[in-house]
């Protein structure tokens, strides 16, 4: 099973809901690594975010979701809840308006730094931390990664290692479609089922050279594009239609904006439907407005530093690039 919950018959009765990041994967892995149980699995990319409502309506149903808004998740949610299906939920994006049902066990916590390997890891006592490391790397929360790294005694060397491989289990799942991806995240997750140790996986699995090979090469075409500079204060890199730049968009915007800190970017790619994919980042010096320019076209949204649009019809390009422009251009550049 990959994005959708084939292979259902009658007699499963457990399902397995969770994102195929880093975050997801690994949050999976320390669960049914102390909590073993044969389920079906619902998973997807990383922006598939609404996968509770593929699951079919099962009275008596166990499910578990692992790193899926709850918030954008709700309806379908509290519609298997009232068909008799009984939910477990890990989650750390927000949830919207809080809720109380006999069949509804919630492990949500928002702070900025957990993610749901950590929720997970407290639910079980720490037993497989370090796939919890895997998870918060690869979920950019360095310093808890560090922190339980720390807790574990790590020295340098393996640290280093399971940073790897939870940027690259992350990178993975970038894509639009499943094959938009070097490996599926659900065979992702199963080669990674049989490894208490994600060392032993590193060591045994040829999955992160797979990745790390791809994400090299997806980069380097990336930094051949040369940037449009619609102001002063930012540039618009536009990628092809291709699933290298559907899986780059987000991590080629962190890179730019890490080279050119007092910049806005906005990396625009082409995909394949008559639009574009988006990824804002406003100046990490002055981290704002990147919400704010997103949320004026349909299916934008996220934070004042970070954020998106879905789907930007070919026929709104232009009226982005100036909204963009009059975003961080001389005004906004000043900070004023």
């Amino acid at each position: 099973m990959s994005s959708s919950a084939q292979g259902h018959t009658a007699d499963s009765a457990d399902f397995d809901v969770f994102n195929g990041d880093a975050d997801g994967l690994c949050a999976l892995q320390q669960l049914r690594l102390a909590e073993p149980r044969k389920t079906v699995l619902v998973t997807g990319c990383k922006r598939d975010i609404a996968l509770v409502e593929r699951l079919p309506r099962v009275p008596g149903a166990r499910v578990t979701v692992l790193d899926i808004s709850l918030a954008r998740n709700r309806a379908a949610v509290l519609d298997r809840l009232d068909c008799g299906m009984v939910f477990t939920y890990f989650d750390h994006h927000a949830a919207g308006e809080a809720f109380q049902h006999g069949g509804f066990s919630g492990h949500i916590d928002t702070a900025a730094d957990v993610c749901t390997s950590v929720l997970v890891d407290r639910h079980i006592g720490g037993a497989h931390r370090r796939w919890a490391v895997v998870g918060a790397f690869g979920d950019n929360l360095t310093a808890t990664a560090q922190r339980l790294g720390a807790a574990l005694a790590l020295d340098p060397e393996p640290l280093v290692r399971l940073q790897e491989l939870g940027e690259c289990l992350n990178y993975n799942a970038y894509g639009d479609t499943q094959a938009d991806l070097f490996v599926p995240t659900a065979e992702v997750y199963r080669r990674m089922q049989a490894y208490a140790d994600p060392l032993q996986f590193i060591d045994a699995e040829p999955v992160l050279r797979t990745i790390r090979k791809g994400y090299e090469s997806d980069l380097a075409q990336a930094r051949r594009i040369l940037p449009h500079q619609p102001c002063a204060g930012g540039l618009v890199w536009l990628l092809p239609h291709a699933a290298w730049s559907r899986r780059v968009r987000g991590v080629f915007a962190n890179t730019v904006v890490q080279q050119h800190p007092d910049l806005a970017h906005a990396v625009v790619a082409a995909d394949g439907a008559g639009g574009h994919a988006v990824s804002v980042r406003a100046p990490r010096t002055r981290p704002r407005g990147a919400a704010e320019l997103c949320m004026a076209f349909p299916g934008g949204g996220g934070r004042c530093g970070a954020a998106g649009i879905d789907h930007l019809p070919d026929a709104q390009l232009q009226d982005f690039v100036k909204a963009f422009g009059r975003a961080f251009g001389a005004a906004g550049h000043s900070g004023a």
